[in-house]
């Protein structure tokens, strides 16, 4: 067995296990991401599902330089595809520490904060 991912970082969806790093490790191949976090997202079919903030090599989430279904069919040649990503928002910058560590919580926070239970309570 091996441990890659916090608990909070795992997206239970659909009973099966998804590691974000891996999803991570995945976009960040694409030469059009500069930087990457993805969380685990509510979903009404699968309880959980991934979605993937992406900085684009760009900069500028409004001209990315590839589209979200690209970077979608991107993941799906690499990974299963219940692994993949269900959506991607481009963000001109991710949440960090002083340190330059992504604050994952801060984006959970915002995707969570309308439904009546956070990220991991089933």
């Amino acid at each position: 067995i091996s441990i890659q991912d916090r608990k909070k970082d795992i997206i239970i969806s659909g009973g099966e296990n998804i590691s974000s790093i891996e999803l991570e490790d995945t976009l960040f191949d694409h030469d059009e991401v500069a930087d990457v976090a993805v969380i685990p997202v509510p979903s009404d079919e699968w309880g959980e599902s991934p979605k993937a903030f992406v900085v684009p090599t760009s900069g500028d989430p409004d001209a990315p330089g590839v589209t979200a279904e690209a970077l979608i069919a991107f993941c799906r040649e690499r990974i299963a595809t219940y692994k993949v990503p269900k959506e991607v928002e481009f963000v001109t910058e991710l949440p960090k520490t002083a340190t330059g560590k992504i604050q994952k919580y801060e984006l959970r926070e915002r995707e969570w904060e309308d439904e009546g239970r956070m990220v991991g309570e089933g």
